[in-house]
Protein backbone atom coordinates (compact mmCIF):
# COMPACT_ATOMS: atom_id res chain seq x y z
CA UNK A 1 0.00 0.00 0.00
CA UNK A 2 1.01 3.45 -1.15
CA UNK A 3 1.36 6.10 1.70
CA UNK A 4 -1.83 7.51 0.52
CA UNK A 5 -4.09 4.72 0.70
CA UNK A 6 -3.55 3.23 -3.26
CA UNK A 7 -2.72 -0.53 -3.48
CA UNK A 8 -2.45 -0.30 -7.15
CA UNK A 9 -2.32 2.52 -9.78
CA UNK A 10 -5.44 3.68 -11.95
CA UNK A 11 -4.60 0.95 -14.45
CA UNK A 12 -3.39 -1.67 -11.79
CA UNK A 13 0.51 -0.48 -11.79
CA UNK A 14 2.46 -1.78 -9.05
CA UNK A 15 5.86 -0.74 -10.36
CA UNK A 16 6.30 1.28 -7.15
CA UNK A 17 5.89 -1.55 -4.93
CA UNK A 18 10.02 -2.03 -5.04
CA UNK A 19 11.76 0.78 -5.88
CA UNK A 20 15.37 1.35 -7.25
CA UNK A 21 17.32 2.21 -3.92
CA UNK A 22 14.74 2.02 -1.32
CA UNK A 23 15.51 -2.03 -0.80
CA UNK A 24 18.71 -3.39 0.94
CA UNK A 25 18.93 -6.58 0.87
CA UNK A 26 18.52 -7.03 5.11
CA UNK A 27 14.96 -5.48 4.83
CA UNK A 28 13.89 -7.55 1.96
CA UNK A 29 15.24 -10.52 3.31
CA UNK A 30 12.63 -9.43 6.79
CA UNK A 31 9.70 -8.57 4.52
CA UNK A 32 10.40 -12.12 2.93
CA UNK A 33 10.35 -13.78 6.18
CA UNK A 34 7.53 -11.95 7.37
CA UNK A 35 5.13 -13.66 4.08
CA UNK A 36 6.45 -16.77 5.18
CA UNK A 37 5.76 -16.77 8.80
CA UNK A 38 1.69 -15.79 7.28
CA UNK A 39 2.24 -18.38 5.17
CA UNK A 40 3.50 -20.90 7.48
CA UNK A 41 0.26 -20.12 9.45
CA UNK A 42 -2.27 -21.27 6.69
CA UNK A 43 -3.44 -23.35 5.27
CA UNK A 44 -5.52 -22.23 2.20
CA UNK A 45 -4.94 -19.01 0.06
CA UNK A 46 -7.68 -16.95 -1.12
CA UNK A 47 -7.56 -15.14 -4.79
CA UNK A 48 -9.60 -13.10 -6.98
CA UNK A 49 -10.34 -14.86 -10.12
CA UNK A 50 -8.69 -12.14 -12.63
CA UNK A 51 -5.42 -12.04 -10.07
CA UNK A 52 -5.83 -16.35 -10.91
CA UNK A 53 -6.08 -15.64 -14.15
CA UNK A 54 -3.24 -13.22 -14.70
CA UNK A 55 -0.43 -15.86 -14.14
CA UNK A 56 -0.37 -15.21 -10.23
CA UNK A 57 0.04 -19.07 -9.82
CA UNK A 58 2.49 -20.12 -12.46
CA UNK A 59 4.56 -16.95 -11.26
CA UNK A 60 5.06 -18.92 -7.72
CA UNK A 61 5.28 -22.10 -8.81
CA UNK A 62 7.99 -20.74 -11.37
CA UNK A 63 10.18 -19.20 -8.53
CA UNK A 64 9.81 -22.46 -6.58
CA UNK A 65 10.45 -24.66 -8.91
CA UNK A 66 13.12 -23.05 -11.09
CA UNK A 67 14.41 -20.49 -8.85
CA UNK A 68 16.42 -21.49 -5.87
CA UNK A 69 18.84 -18.44 -5.66
CA UNK A 70 15.96 -15.93 -5.56
CA UNK A 71 15.30 -14.36 -2.27
CA UNK A 72 11.47 -15.07 -2.59
CA UNK A 73 11.74 -18.71 -3.40
CA UNK A 74 11.15 -19.81 0.49
CA UNK A 75 7.61 -17.93 0.21
CA UNK A 76 7.24 -19.26 -3.22
CA UNK A 77 7.71 -22.85 -2.26
CA UNK A 78 4.38 -22.22 0.28
CA UNK A 79 2.31 -20.35 -2.08
CA UNK A 80 2.80 -23.01 -4.61
CA UNK A 81 1.82 -25.80 -2.43
CA UNK A 82 -0.98 -24.14 -0.38
CA UNK A 83 -4.70 -25.17 -1.35
CA UNK A 84 -5.45 -22.06 -3.24
CA UNK A 85 -9.39 -21.41 -4.13
CA UNK A 86 -9.97 -18.70 -6.38
CA UNK A 87 -13.44 -16.89 -6.71
CA UNK A 88 -14.63 -16.45 -10.26
CA UNK A 89 -17.89 -15.60 -12.01
CA UNK A 90 -16.59 -17.52 -15.21
CA UNK A 91 -16.81 -21.12 -15.73
CA UNK A 92 -13.51 -20.89 -17.25
CA UNK A 93 -11.11 -23.55 -15.95
CA UNK A 94 -7.98 -21.66 -13.87
CA UNK A 95 -4.34 -22.88 -13.86
CA UNK A 96 -2.02 -24.09 -11.09
CA UNK A 97 -0.70 -26.35 -8.51
CA UNK A 98 -3.77 -26.90 -5.58
CA UNK A 99 -5.53 -24.37 -7.36
CA UNK A 100 -9.62 -25.02 -6.89
CA UNK A 101 -11.98 -22.68 -8.81
CA UNK A 102 -15.56 -21.51 -6.28
CA UNK A 103 -18.21 -19.58 -8.42
CA UNK A 104 -20.41 -19.56 -5.17
CA UNK A 105 -22.10 -17.10 -3.13
CA UNK A 106 -18.43 -15.08 -1.70
CA UNK A 107 -19.94 -14.50 1.86
CA UNK A 108 -21.77 -18.35 2.19
CA UNK A 109 -18.22 -19.74 0.82
CA UNK A 110 -15.67 -18.03 2.73
CA UNK A 111 -17.83 -17.64 6.19
CA UNK A 112 -18.08 -21.70 5.65
CA UNK A 113 -14.10 -21.94 5.16
CA UNK A 114 -13.65 -19.79 8.25
CA UNK A 115 -15.86 -22.33 9.94
CA UNK A 116 -14.21 -25.41 9.54
CA UNK A 117 -11.21 -26.52 11.55
CA UNK A 118 -7.46 -25.12 10.37
CA UNK A 119 -5.12 -23.15 9.84
CA UNK A 120 -5.43 -19.26 9.25
CA UNK A 121 -6.96 -18.23 5.84
CA UNK A 122 -4.88 -15.92 3.75
CA UNK A 123 -6.07 -13.11 0.97
CA UNK A 124 -3.42 -12.39 -1.88
CA UNK A 125 -6.46 -10.33 -3.71
CA UNK A 126 -6.85 -8.64 -6.41
CA UNK A 127 -8.29 -5.07 -5.04
CA UNK A 128 -11.75 -5.98 -6.37
CA UNK A 129 -11.35 -8.95 -4.31
CA UNK A 130 -10.13 -7.38 -1.37
CA UNK A 131 -12.53 -4.80 -1.57
CA UNK A 132 -15.48 -7.69 -1.45
CA UNK A 133 -14.26 -9.74 1.60
CA UNK A 134 -13.72 -6.44 3.21
CA UNK A 135 -17.29 -4.95 2.69
CA UNK A 136 -18.69 -8.45 3.88
CA UNK A 137 -17.06 -7.82 6.88
CA UNK A 138 -14.83 -11.39 6.35
CA UNK A 139 -11.56 -10.01 7.45
CA UNK A 140 -10.82 -10.80 10.61
CA UNK A 141 -6.67 -9.43 10.75
CA UNK A 142 -5.18 -6.76 8.00
CA UNK A 143 -1.49 -6.97 7.73
CA UNK A 144 -0.88 -3.72 5.66
CA UNK A 145 2.58 -3.12 4.44
CA UNK A 146 2.91 0.73 3.39
CA UNK A 147 5.38 1.92 1.07
CA UNK A 148 7.56 4.92 1.04
CA UNK A 149 5.61 6.59 -2.15
CA UNK A 150 2.70 8.38 -2.63
CA UNK A 151 1.27 7.94 -6.33
CA UNK A 152 -1.60 10.36 -6.43
CA UNK A 153 -4.52 8.36 -8.17
CA UNK A 154 -5.30 4.78 -7.45
CA UNK A 155 -7.19 1.43 -6.49
CA UNK A 156 -8.06 1.19 -2.80
CA UNK A 157 -9.54 -1.64 -0.91
CA UNK A 158 -11.63 -0.09 0.84
CA UNK A 159 -15.03 1.35 -0.01
CA UNK A 160 -16.09 2.69 3.16
CA UNK A 161 -15.30 3.73 6.17
CA UNK A 162 -13.61 0.64 8.89
CA UNK A 163 -12.40 1.49 11.92
CA UNK A 164 -9.05 -0.34 13.23
CA UNK A 165 -7.10 -0.72 15.91
CA UNK A 166 -3.22 -1.54 15.68
CA UNK A 167 -2.09 -4.42 17.09
CA UNK A 168 1.43 -4.18 16.37
CA UNK A 169 3.87 -2.02 14.21
CA UNK A 170 7.64 -2.56 12.31
CA UNK A 171 9.61 -0.18 10.38
CA UNK A 172 12.70 -1.33 8.53
CA UNK A 173 14.93 0.94 7.25
CA UNK A 174 14.17 0.84 3.58
CA UNK A 175 11.44 2.92 4.41
CA UNK A 176 8.20 0.16 4.66
CA UNK A 177 6.12 -0.20 7.45
CA UNK A 178 4.35 -3.46 8.22
CA UNK A 179 0.96 -2.65 10.07
CA UNK A 180 -1.47 -5.16 11.94
CA UNK A 181 -4.86 -3.85 12.17
CA UNK A 182 -7.94 -5.67 13.65
CA UNK A 183 -11.23 -4.27 13.04
CA UNK A 184 -13.27 -2.82 15.76
CA UNK A 185 -16.85 -3.62 15.88
CA UNK A 186 -19.51 -1.43 16.09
Amino acid sequence: MTIDGFVAGPNGENDWVFLPGKQDSDALQKIVGFGVELATGCDTLLLGGKLAASGFCQYWENVADNQPENPWQPLARLIADHRKIAFSSSETPLAGRNLETENGDLGTVVQELKNKPGKDILVYGGVGFVRSLIDLNLIDEYYMIVNPVAIGNGQTIFSERKIMQLESSKAYSSGKIINKYVPVAG
